[in-house]
């Protein structure tokens, strides 16, 4: 454990010198930092030695566990090559490989590899090369976006310009592009008031009709496969996915997939566009994708879309974009090291029974009158706190009822993060059953702490 001074030292700095992201700072100064020291599998340590369950894998990015021997080994044997080197003319062997495995794994006919630094930029680099694309087509009209509402895809100006979050997004709408937004298939705040099993996905009426109109206009569709992760962990109907890329392929509309969150393996699959058998025209991934090791984020296109770009240098076709970490060496040895252990402990054949173990585990919380919903996709859940269960009247923001129980939950030895009033469970993928249960059995009592129910 560290010295009491140093460890007071670090308190005052953090509170005078950095600013938390997504953290009102008024309030955070005035609490006790938690300041993690180190980890190993899925937990972390703080700097007074006590321990945590890493409920959300440090930002939905931890896959293999922290401290993963083979990862640190693979990052140890590049150091001792090259740190980094830019990507801007020169290559190098780790950026080379992991292309390679990416296209491999990958939905057949996403052929080439753009990399940047994460999911921000992933999406940044997605949205410029549709709009590019059309450019270089001759369809000089398809300047716009379609996007869901509850969508999430980073905070640059780009892919704040396509997300649906009033509250991420709203203040800085006067500097986006134009985006049209369809009907999120929330179905437990369904916006048509329709039950899932007997609507018919009406929600893709919403796309269809902004598809149908504007369609002339529309460079490309962005979407979260599967599961909307900021907007509330909002898990899709089945079958909603390829309706999607039915109507973009009808009204002549790229098709971007935000696999940020969902890929590498959060939701069974490697890849969630993979249930449905899709193949969008365009990928972004990030998070996961060197299992939550370093910054790292890769942007996959059809050989389509990458052969618009080609051309005499006095055509001013090349795709101007680009990041100093591009291709970063240690980054992608990390990434070629955490493919090769989903071969080696076969991550994804385990997942299965966790899986399973998890949506057994999560009937239990049905029972507590301030659970209005439960949503689970892989190894991947949310629990929706209301006021009233019969009405599913949310919590009021400043009720602060997510944050409670994550508060609650920490004291018990448990590292989770809300989505306001909604409880977010996503812990590594290499958790065994009885971490898992020992997660869940304490979000469940902080969840009667906080709510008063014995």
């Amino acid at each position: 454990m560290l010295d009491k001074n140093y460890k007071e030292q670090l308190e005052k700095w953090d509170k005078s010198c950095l600013w938390h992201p997504f953290t009102q700072m008024q309030d955070y100064v005035r609490e006790t930092p938690l300041i993690i020291e180190e980890g190993s599998g899925v937990y972390l340590k703080d700097v007074n030695g006590k321990e945590y369950i890493d409920g959300i894998s440090s930002m939905w990015c931890n896959l293999h566990g922290h401290c993963k021997k083979e990862l640190n080994d693979a990052i140890k044997r590049q150091i001792d090559k090259v740190a980094h080197t830019t990507l801007l003319g020169p290559s190098n062997i780790p950026a080379i490989e992991l292309a390679g495995k990416l296209v491999e794994i990958v939905p057949k006919g996403l052929q080439k590899v753009f990399y940047s630094d994460n999911g921000s930029t992933a999406n940044e680099v997605a949205i410029k090369m549709a709009f590019q694309y059309w450019q270089h087509k001759g369809f000089k009209d398809k300047t716009e976006f379609v996007a869901l509402q509850y969508g999430y895809h980073g905070d640059t100006i780009g892919t704040m310009s396509v997300g649906g979050i009033e509250l991420f997004h709203g203040a800085f709408r006067p500097l986006y592009f134009k985006t049209h937004f369809a009907p999120s298939p929330y179905c437990y705040r369904c916006s048509l008031g329709k039950q899932p099993k007997n609507c018919s996905l009406s929600c893709l009426d919403g796309l269809e009709k902004i598809l149908k109109e504007t369609s002339g206009h529309i460079a490309a569709m962005i979407m979260e496969p599967l599961i909307q992760g900021a907007g509330g962990i909002i898990v899709h109907p089945a079958g909603y996915l390829s309706g999607v890329q039915a109507l973009c392929k009808k009204y002549n509309v790229l098709l971007i997939l935000d696999e940020v969150l969902t890929g590498f393996g959060r939701t069974g699959k490697m890849f969630a566009c993979l249930h449905e058998d899709i193949t969008p025209d365009i990928m972004a991934l990030s998070k996961g994708i060197n299992g939550g090791y370093m910054p790292l984020a890769a942007t996959l296109a059809t050989e389509e879309i990458y052969n618009t770009f080609l051309g005499e240098y006095s055509e001013l076709k090349t795709f101007f974009h680009g990041h100093t970490y591009t291709g970063n060496p240690l980054g992608c040895a990390a990434a070629l090291a955490s493919l090769d252990l989903f071969g080696k402990e076969r991550i994804l054949e385990n997942l299965e029974p966790k899986i399973n173990h998890l949506q057994t585990k999560l009937k239990a919380f049905e029972s507590l009158k301030h659970v209005g919903d439960i949503r689970q996709c892989g190894l991947i859940a949310a629990i929706e706190l209301v006021r009233d269960k019969t009405t599913k009247e949310p919590y009021p923001w400043e009720e602060r009822a997510g944050i409670k129980v994550c508060i609650e939950a920490r004291k018990q030895g448990l590292l989770i993060r809300p989505l306001g009033h909604i409880i977010v469970i996503m812990p590594p993928l290499i958790i065994k059953a009885d971490e898992l249960d020992k997660l869940l059995n304490i979000i469940y009592k902080s969840i009667q702490i906080v709510t008063n129910e014995k």
